[in-house]
């Protein structure tokens, strides 16, 4: 495969989210309402779109554990699969919520529910009490190790090496936390050529941050590699709305595996699916 530049997402595909992130998610919504999703579930309000940002995906599932509380009779995959149908995201689900209980019941879910508390809590459990103070300027209000410190690069050394194109991030991650993961990877990627979370263009999948990162890289053919089905659709929107080639390449090491992933990411549009990213300099040639 061809290509100027090649655009990482940070996690799923160089460090390993899924006891951090993604553990981050369930905690926090036990920690506030008492009930929870388990980790599977995560995956599936994943697979619905529009939740590349995990505040939002916390924000969602809060709604959802509340709803049931309430009376909303809809499994896990029922609920994310109406999310999907109503367009994906926070804003869908809250419409899901709003159409299936009654006006006195949603009341008293919307009124339980705050995104500034579950952000809170995220951030404390996430990043553990020192960083927490540190990055957020504020006093946690428990004590927690860090999930953070429980992540792994996904990355090699090999790889890191091989790869001798210019290289670009795009995440969902705050800029303060791409730092983070990057220096423990090991990835030395100029700060204009990383949009993250504090950037100005809009989150996944619109594709405004990956053609930004195409003009800074000088490429009229980039790679974008991620693991989630936005990540592939970012690529895709990018390909069809600008004069450049853009390839979605999908990872089988974040919430899609096997063969189903594969499959998945097909279906999405991927030019090609990868065990891991350690075989893209195999894929580019290198």
């Amino acid at each position: 495969m061809n290509a100027d530049a090649a655009v990482l997402d940070i996690d799923g595909v160089l460090v390993d989210v899924s006891s951090s992130y993604r553990r981050a998610v369930v905690e926090t919504v036990r920690r506030v309402h008492g009930e929870t999703i388990d980790r599977a579930a995560v995956q599936q309000f994943k697979q619905a779109g529009g939740f590349n940002n995990d505040w939002e995906l916390t924000d969602a599932a809060t709604l959802y554990v509340l709803a049931r509380s309430e009376g909303m009779d809809r499994s896990v995959g029922s609920f994310t699969d109406a999310v999907a149908q109503t367009g994906g995201g926070l804003s869908a689900a809250r419409s899901v919520v709003t159409n299936e209980l009654s006006p006195a019941a949603r009341e008293r879910v919307f009124t339980t529910w705050s995104s500034d508390r579950n952000r809170a809590v995220f951030q404390q459990l996430y990043l553990g009490s020192e960083l927490y103070h540190e990055l957020e300027g504020e006093e946690p209000s428990f004590d927690a190790p860090g999930f953070i410190h429980d992540e792994h690069t996904l990355i090699d050394e090999a790889t890191r090496d091989a790869l001798d194109l210019p290289l670009g991030v795009l995440t969902g991650r705050p800029a303060a936390e791409a730092d983070i993961a990057l220096d423990r990877v090991g990835l030395d990627i100029p700060r204009e050529h990383r949009i993250t979370m504090d950037d100005p263009e809009a989150g996944k999948p619109d594709p405004a941050g990956l053609v930004t990162l195409a003009d800074r890289l000088g490429a009229d053919s980039l790679v974008f590699v991620g693991d989630t089905l936005d990540d592939v659709r970012t690529a895709v929107d990018a390909d069809a709305d600008d004069n450049r080639a853009y390839r979605g390449v999908g990872v089988l090491t974040g919430g899609l595996t096997g063969e189903t992933g594969r499959k998945t990411f097909e279906r999405a549009g991927a030019s090609t699916v990868l065990d891991s990213v350690n075989a893209l300099p195999r894929l580019l040639g290198g």
